[in-house]
Protein backbone atom coordinates (compact mmCIF):
# COMPACT_ATOMS: atom_id res chain seq x y z
CA UNK A 1 0.00 0.00 0.00
CA UNK A 2 1.18 3.18 -1.04
CA UNK A 3 2.18 5.36 2.03
CA UNK A 4 -0.11 8.33 3.13
CA UNK A 5 0.67 11.74 2.30
CA UNK A 6 2.06 13.97 4.33
CA UNK A 7 0.02 16.30 6.12
CA UNK A 8 0.09 20.06 4.66
CA UNK A 9 2.46 22.42 6.19
CA UNK A 10 0.73 24.54 8.51
CA UNK A 11 1.87 28.00 8.19
CA UNK A 12 2.90 29.74 11.71
CA UNK A 13 -0.19 31.38 12.52
CA UNK A 14 1.50 33.50 15.61
CA UNK A 15 1.64 36.80 15.43
CA UNK A 16 4.78 38.21 14.44
CA UNK A 17 7.67 40.29 16.18
CA UNK A 18 9.95 41.16 13.54
CA UNK A 19 13.67 42.32 14.11
CA UNK A 20 14.96 44.77 11.48
CA UNK A 21 18.44 45.96 12.06
CA UNK A 22 21.74 45.37 10.34
CA UNK A 23 24.71 43.03 11.82
CA UNK A 24 23.66 43.44 15.53
CA UNK A 25 20.40 42.22 14.81
CA UNK A 26 21.89 39.55 12.14
CA UNK A 27 23.70 37.99 14.90
CA UNK A 28 26.97 38.79 12.98
CA UNK A 29 30.33 36.78 14.39
CA UNK A 30 27.75 34.26 16.13
CA UNK A 31 27.03 30.59 16.06
CA UNK A 32 23.28 29.86 14.53
CA UNK A 33 21.26 30.10 17.39
CA UNK A 34 22.97 33.15 19.10
CA UNK A 35 21.92 36.25 18.10
CA UNK A 36 19.00 38.63 20.70
CA UNK A 37 16.16 37.86 17.95
CA UNK A 38 16.92 33.46 18.55
CA UNK A 39 17.21 33.92 22.01
CA UNK A 40 14.18 35.95 22.04
CA UNK A 41 12.46 33.41 20.44
CA UNK A 42 13.40 30.85 22.46
CA UNK A 43 12.72 33.08 25.42
CA UNK A 44 9.39 33.88 24.67
CA UNK A 45 8.56 30.07 24.02
CA UNK A 46 10.04 29.17 27.54
CA UNK A 47 7.36 31.75 28.79
CA UNK A 48 4.74 30.00 26.47
CA UNK A 49 4.23 33.18 24.88
CA UNK A 50 2.78 32.87 21.40
CA UNK A 51 4.58 35.42 19.33
CA UNK A 52 6.85 34.53 16.16
CA UNK A 53 10.05 36.14 15.86
CA UNK A 54 11.09 36.88 12.15
CA UNK A 55 15.35 37.95 11.86
CA UNK A 56 15.21 40.91 9.33
CA UNK A 57 18.73 41.39 10.04
CA UNK A 58 21.56 42.09 7.14
CA UNK A 59 25.10 43.06 8.29
CA UNK A 60 26.07 45.76 6.36
CA UNK A 61 22.57 47.94 6.17
CA UNK A 62 21.95 51.41 6.23
CA UNK A 63 18.96 53.21 6.73
CA UNK A 64 18.41 53.56 3.32
CA UNK A 65 18.95 50.01 2.81
CA UNK A 66 16.67 49.45 5.15
CA UNK A 67 14.60 51.94 3.59
CA UNK A 68 14.60 49.39 0.31
CA UNK A 69 13.76 46.48 2.34
CA UNK A 70 10.69 47.21 4.35
CA UNK A 71 7.98 45.69 1.65
CA UNK A 72 9.83 42.69 2.86
CA UNK A 73 9.03 43.37 6.15
CA UNK A 74 5.39 44.19 5.87
CA UNK A 75 5.33 41.04 3.66
CA UNK A 76 5.35 39.35 6.89
CA UNK A 77 2.52 41.00 8.57
CA UNK A 78 4.00 41.80 11.53
CA UNK A 79 2.61 42.86 14.79
CA UNK A 80 5.76 44.70 16.08
CA UNK A 81 8.48 45.70 14.77
CA UNK A 82 12.15 46.39 16.59
CA UNK A 83 13.79 48.86 14.54
CA UNK A 84 17.88 48.83 15.13
CA UNK A 85 19.33 50.51 12.00
CA UNK A 86 21.27 53.54 11.70
CA UNK A 87 25.08 52.40 13.32
CA UNK A 88 26.08 51.68 10.30
CA UNK A 89 25.05 55.24 8.39
CA UNK A 90 27.27 57.13 11.92
CA UNK A 91 29.85 54.86 10.99
CA UNK A 92 29.88 56.06 7.16
CA UNK A 93 29.21 59.84 8.21
CA UNK A 94 26.41 59.89 6.69
CA UNK A 95 24.39 63.22 7.82
CA UNK A 96 22.50 62.96 10.25
CA UNK A 97 19.45 64.38 8.58
CA UNK A 98 19.38 61.91 6.17
CA UNK A 99 19.47 59.26 8.97
CA UNK A 100 16.42 60.76 10.83
CA UNK A 101 14.42 60.80 7.29
CA UNK A 102 14.88 57.32 6.73
CA UNK A 103 13.85 56.11 9.85
CA UNK A 104 11.12 58.29 9.61
CA UNK A 105 9.95 57.08 6.98
CA UNK A 106 10.13 53.14 7.88
CA UNK A 107 8.40 54.06 11.19
CA UNK A 108 5.27 56.02 9.26
CA UNK A 109 5.36 52.87 7.26
CA UNK A 110 5.01 50.37 10.02
CA UNK A 111 2.83 51.99 12.39
CA UNK A 112 0.90 52.57 8.67
CA UNK A 113 0.22 49.27 8.33
CA UNK A 114 -0.55 48.71 12.09
CA UNK A 115 2.62 47.32 13.65
CA UNK A 116 3.80 48.92 16.85
CA UNK A 117 7.43 50.34 16.40
CA UNK A 118 10.11 49.59 19.29
CA UNK A 119 13.05 52.00 18.22
CA UNK A 120 16.37 50.66 19.25
CA UNK A 121 18.50 53.47 19.32
CA UNK A 122 22.62 53.17 19.14
CA UNK A 123 25.57 55.50 19.80
CA UNK A 124 29.32 55.68 18.02
CA UNK A 125 32.75 54.86 19.19
CA UNK A 126 34.30 57.95 20.73
CA UNK A 127 36.85 59.01 18.20
CA UNK A 128 33.67 59.92 16.07
CA UNK A 129 33.68 63.30 19.12
CA UNK A 130 31.31 64.30 21.79
CA UNK A 131 29.70 66.95 19.63
CA UNK A 132 28.52 64.29 16.95
CA UNK A 133 27.43 61.45 19.04
CA UNK A 134 25.32 63.89 20.94
CA UNK A 135 23.55 64.93 17.91
CA UNK A 136 23.49 60.91 16.70
CA UNK A 137 22.06 59.33 19.88
CA UNK A 138 19.66 62.27 19.97
CA UNK A 139 18.01 61.67 16.51
CA UNK A 140 16.55 58.38 18.23
CA UNK A 141 14.97 60.40 20.99
CA UNK A 142 13.14 63.11 18.63
CA UNK A 143 11.86 60.09 16.52
CA UNK A 144 10.28 58.30 19.91
CA UNK A 145 9.04 61.59 20.93
CA UNK A 146 7.40 62.70 17.48
CA UNK A 147 6.25 59.17 16.48
CA UNK A 148 5.41 58.05 20.36
CA UNK A 149 7.27 54.64 19.75
CA UNK A 150 8.67 52.84 22.16
CA UNK A 151 12.84 53.65 22.70
CA UNK A 152 15.50 51.77 23.57
CA UNK A 153 17.83 54.65 24.73
CA UNK A 154 20.86 52.01 23.61
CA UNK A 155 20.50 48.93 22.41
CA UNK A 156 24.15 47.88 23.77
CA UNK A 157 23.77 49.33 27.58
CA UNK A 158 25.73 47.25 29.56
CA UNK A 159 27.71 45.71 26.67
CA UNK A 160 29.33 48.07 24.45
CA UNK A 161 32.62 48.95 25.59
CA UNK A 162 32.63 46.18 27.90
CA UNK A 163 35.63 43.87 26.30
CA UNK A 164 33.74 40.53 28.20
CA UNK A 165 30.04 41.44 25.99
CA UNK A 166 32.05 42.14 22.37
CA UNK A 167 34.16 40.25 20.09
CA UNK A 168 37.08 41.55 19.38
CA UNK A 169 36.28 44.40 16.82
CA UNK A 170 34.44 45.65 19.39
CA UNK A 171 31.61 46.91 17.76
CA UNK A 172 29.45 43.25 17.70
CA UNK A 173 28.41 41.81 20.69
CA UNK A 174 30.16 38.22 21.49
CA UNK A 175 27.18 35.16 22.70
CA UNK A 176 27.05 36.42 26.27
CA UNK A 177 26.39 39.75 25.20
CA UNK A 178 24.02 39.07 22.70
CA UNK A 179 22.16 37.83 26.10
CA UNK A 180 22.48 40.97 27.88
CA UNK A 181 20.82 42.50 24.86
CA UNK A 182 18.25 40.50 24.49
CA UNK A 183 16.90 40.67 28.05
CA UNK A 184 16.76 44.18 27.36
CA UNK A 185 14.23 43.45 24.57
CA UNK A 186 12.54 41.09 26.22
CA UNK A 187 11.84 43.72 29.34
CA UNK A 188 11.23 46.44 26.21
CA UNK A 189 8.56 43.92 24.45
CA UNK A 190 6.70 42.41 27.59
CA UNK A 191 4.63 45.40 28.06
CA UNK A 192 3.58 44.98 24.77
CA UNK A 193 3.23 41.63 24.26
CA UNK A 194 -0.58 41.29 26.69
Amino acid sequence: AASPAPPPAVADQRPAIVCFGDSITAGFGLDAGQSFPDLLQQDLDGGAVRYRVVNLGVSGDTTQDGLAHVPMALNVKPRIVLLELGGNDGLRGIPLSITQANLAQMIEAFQGAGARVVLAGMSLPPNYGPAFIQKFEALYKNLAAKYHVTLIPFLLEGVGAHDEFMQRDGIHPNAAGARKVEALVMTTLTPLLK
